[in-house]
């Protein structure tokens, strides 16, 4: 195959790919994308090292690039980074997967090998970016279950199987060579299909209530303090409600991220408002917001559970987002990019501990925003003793994008993997509930005030994926390098 033909279909694969996401949401459109980068990459294998990079490149390119457009809400230059960095992991994962595919059963060496690739382009440069997932797209189909069961990576895996399959289906010289492919098609179909969900280990169940107080205006156009008043607006709403038994009585009642940008801790204005709206509502509020650091160039976006007595427990945002959040190498680029220093002139410092928090009688998992893309943050939370999840999220940066239903389609998958509710409290959208099977509860309409309010069961064990997910992760990571290795040809030259 000449390298303009694979240039094309590789191509052609990416944007098939970067369809099963919304806005699109095609379903199976990324198995079968990748099922024609598998058939790309057995076309190449006796093409130069350079050449498969490139393929790789140009699949990286037309997959990343629609995907996630929505990052020129940020900035132009943030998306045409972030596309560009994510192009190299695709070059090189484009490598890797042309060696497996030299193997004997190379579906399996394959679908390591596309762990290996996820993995690592979730975790570097920084805090990596997991968008983007085969797993994610398993959402609303009879795989979805497999992440209760054997986690997030290794679904990635069962999926690249599938795609697998059909390369070997449709390359096949006769019917009955096709039985075996298609056979395990539909086995892996059926098997997940027939997976149990749910809550693990109900152990009974709390009223909660998610305020979505919406923001005044385009992101950052609006006065200090103004977010703020809205949420305690809505909150003051809800507290009549109750009163007027409109509303029953929460336990727990959630804040999203960035619901105050006005430190309460040293605000004593708004700290007598938190105060007084947990009086109110007779319950405590985690309260999400941005908080003073160690030093004045230094935040925290954090939740804080507030009651009428103060501040309690407090869990950081573990992954900020660079160039976002923070900045990296902001001495050496502050002269060159002047608007790091005028749109984040604070660095926002990452926790370190799960967001296992103590509301009133439940413990929440909380997560903030792009935290619950991470498989280690979502577990260490759960494993931590969580027994909802809590994505408290502000997407106003991304209002009118695909941005905020991509994150919530993951939010509704770790709802399965971990067998919890998962509640997701958003300043202006998408705020909403999902139940342990992923299906949504409730969710709240997007751009205007809101109070979403639900009986939450909560989860007193562990799913299998929870157990097993990490060592099986890394079980493929191995295998992954391994087939990496085992096919390289000394003879492939630059």
């Amino acid at each position: 195959m000449s390298w303009r033909v694979a240039g094309v279909l590789a191509a052609l694969c990416g944007v098939v790919c970067s369809l099963a996401f919304d806005p699109a949401a095609v379903p199976y459109a990324m198995v079968v994308g990748v099922a024609g980068l598998i058939w790309v990459a057995r076309q190449l294998g006796d093409a130069r090292r350079r050449v498969v990079l490139a393929v790789g490149a140009v699949y990286g390119l037309a997959f990343m690039g629609p995907l996630i457009w929505w990052m020129n809400a940020v900035s132009e230059g943030a998306y045409v980074a972030l596309v560009l960095a994510e192009t190299v992991f695709f070059a090189v994962i484009m490598l890797a997967l042309r060696a497996a595919c030299r193997l004997p059963r190379w579906p399996l060496w394959g679908a390591a090998v596309w762990v290996l690739g996820e993995t690592a382009r979730s975790s570097f440069p920084f805090s990596g970016f997991p968008w983007g997932r085969l797993v994610h797209t398993s959402l609303d189909t009879p795989f979805e279950a497999y992440t209760r069961l054997i986690g997030m990576p290794a679904t990635s895996a069962v999926l690249f199987v599938v795609a697998a399959m059909l390369v070997v289906a449709a390359t096949s010289g006769s019917w009955r060579a096709r039985l075996v492919p298609v056979g395990v098609v539909l086995a892996l179909a059926t098997i997940g299909a027939l997976l149990p969900t749910g809550v693990a280990g109900q152990a009974g169940d709390r009223r909660i209530a998610l305020v979505q107080g919406d923001v005044p205006g385009a992101f950052l156009t609006w006065p200090r303090g103004a977010i703020f008043e809205l949420h305690a607006d809505e909150t003051r709403r809800l507290i009549d409600r109750i009163r007027s038994g409109d509303e029953p009585q929460p336990d727990a009642v959630l804040w999203p991220e960035n619901a105050t940008d006005i430190d309460p801790y040293h605000d004593t204005a708004a700290r007598s408002t938190i105060e007084t709206l947990s009086r109110g509502l007779d319950a405590p509020i985690l309260v999400g917001g941005i908080f003073d650091g160690a030093t004045t160039d230094t935040a925290r976006n954090a939740g804080v559970v507030w009651d009428a007595d103060g501040p309690g427990q407090i869990y950081v945002k573990r992954k900020p987002v660079p160039y976002g959040e923070y900045v990296p190498f902001r001495h050496e680029l502050g002269g060159l990019v002047p608007r790091f220093d005028r749109d984040i002139p604070r660095d926002f410092l990452p926790g370190k501990k799960p967001g296992a928090l103590r509301i009133g009688n439940l413990v929440v998992g909380d997560t903030i925003c792009w935290d619950i893309a991470y498989d280690g943050v979502v577990r260490g939370t759960v494993k931590a003793g969580g027994q909802v999840l809590v994505v408290q999220t502000s997407n106003a940066s991304f209002t009118g994008t695909s941005q905020p239903e991509q994150q919530w389609r993951i939010s509704r998958l770790r709802a399965i993997e971990t067998g919890r509710w998962v509640v997701v409290p958003s300043t202006n959208g998408i705020s909403g509930i999902a139940d342990a099977h992923g299906n949504v509860v409730k969710r709240a309409p997007l751009h205007e005030p809101a109070t979403l309010s639900a009986d939450v069961p909560l989860a007193s064990g562990l799913t299998p994926a929870l157990r097993i997910g990490e060592p099986l992760e890394y079980l493929l990571l191995a295998l992954g390098l391994l087939g990496w290795w085992l096919g390289r040809n000394p003879r492939d030259d630059g």
